[in-house]
C-alpha cells in the first residue's frame, strides 16, 4: 500500500497497530537501532471523538479554581514587586490578595456565561495505527522489527499493515 506522506515522498505501510502506545513501542525500537525515524509517519484511521467527563462544575467549584489560579498570577507579579522593594512584603500579599480576587471574579463571570454544568477533556481516538516509511527505507525498517516486535505486529514484506 503506498501513500503519499506528510513528507511529500512516497511511503509505504510498515506495519499497523490498534493501541497508539504500540505504534509508539515500534518506533522507539527503530531509534534505539540507529533507524532515522526522520523517514517514518504514525497515522491514526477511523478517528473519533471522545469527550471524558471529569466531574459536574458548580459556582464554588468555579470560584476556586478561579481564586487558586489568580493566587499563582498574584504570587508572581508580587515576587517581581517585592525584587524591586525587598524591605517590605507588602507587594507579595497585596499580589496575592488582588489575585485571588480577580480571579474568582474573572472565573464567576465566565461561569455565567457557560452553556454546560460539568468539566470535560475532548480526546481524539483513532481505531487503527499505521507507520508509513519512506519507501526506500522500508526494507531496512522491516528487516530491524522483524526480530523485535511480537509476531502479531510485524511487518509483511509487501508492506500492506497487519492486524494486531
Amino acid at each position: 500500500m503506498r501513500s503519499q506522506g506528510i513528507t511529500g515522498k512516497h511511503q509505504v505501510v510498515l506495519a499497523g497497530f490498534r493501541a497508539y502506545e504500540a505504534a509508539q513501542h515500534a518506533v522507539d525500537i527503530l531509534a534505539r537501532h540507529k533507524f532515522p525515524v526522520e523517514h517514518l509517519t504514525i497515522v491514526g484511521t477511523g478517528l473519533r471523538l471522545q469527550e471524558r467527563l471529569l466531574g459536574r462544575w458548580t459556582l464554588w467549584r468555579s470560584l476556586l479554581a478561579g481564586a487558586a489560579t489568580g493566587a499563582w498570577i498574584g504570587l508572581l507579579i508580587g515576587l517581581v514587586f517585592w525584587v524591586v522593594t525587598p524591605w517590605t512584603l507588602s507587594p507579595l500579599t497585596s499580589g496575592v490578595l488582588l489575585g485571588i480576587l480577580i480571579g474568582a471574579i474573572w472565573t464567576a463571570v465566565a461561569y455565567a456565561m457557560r452553556q454546560r454544568n460539568f468539566a470535560s477533556v475532548p480526546l481524539i481516538i483513532a481505531d487503527r495505527y499505521e507507520i508509513l516509511v519512506d519507501a526506500e527505507f522500508a526494507e531496512h525498517a522491516r528487516r530491524i522489527l522483524a526480530d523485535l516486535l511480537p509476531a502479531q505486529n510485524r511487518p509483511s514484506p509487501a508492506g500492506s499493515p497487519r492486524s494486531e
